[in-house]
């Protein structure tokens, strides 16, 4: 494996994705309170894209203050429905209302990733995926929801595309990684370039 890095999510999804890429990681979630970050850059009209952008750097520059010549990677993810930000669900209500909100129509899911080291930023990286969602009714996304656990639910946003979630899109163009949360290709090239 590569130089251990430190991963600045408590997400399983991401670990996994670095571990099945050979890449070592330590995990120290920042525990930034993303709901306060976002809120303040949507007063300031601020689109889904450079939110993604700022808290993943956010992220990164939080654990890396902290952490000394380590390499910090820090991410976020999210959903653009024409310019609106939709974030993970806090409750079983709400997801449904995303639900609801994602069907039949098209939307991007945003990736963005930070490598930091010594506080600073030293490399981004932001891609997006695009999804078409196909038409359920509300009984069809419930029984959907009823599959999912909670624990999935809540850290993947309301559809987990390595599983279940793939049924709900009948057109899915980019890269599942990123849709994952985590593109790796362009992070292993950085990190083969740093080493």
């Amino acid at each position: 494996m590569q130089n251990n890095i430190i991963l600045a999510s408590k997400s399983k999804v991401r670990r996994d994705i670095l571990e099945k890429n050979n890449i070592a990681c330590d995990v120290k979630p920042s525990n930034i309170d993303e709901d306060i970050v976002k809120a303040s850059l949507l007063k300031e009209k601020a689109s889904p894209e450079i939110i993604s952008k700022n808290l993943a750097e956010l992220k990164a520059n939080k654990v890396s203050s902290n952490n000394y010549e380590q390499i910090v990677l820090g991410a976020d993810s999210v959903i653009d429905l024409d310019g609106e930000l939709i974030s993970k669900p806090q409750h079983r209500k709400e997801a449904l209302l995303i639900l609801k909100k994602l069907n039949g129509k098209e939307h991007h899911l945003i990736s963005s990733v930070c490598i930091s080291k010594n506080g600073s930023m030293i490399w981004n990286y932001t891609d997006k995926a695009k999804l078409k969602m196909k038409d359920f009714t509300e009984e069809e996304l419930e029984e959907y929801l009823s599959k999912i656990s909670d624990n999935a639910l809540f850290a993947y946003n309301v559809y987990q595309i390595e599983g279940e979630g793939r049924k709900l899109f009948s057109k899915i163009t980019g890269d599942e990684n990123t849709i994952m949360g985590l593109p790796i290709q362009q992070i292993k090239e950085y990190l083969n370039h740093i080493k």
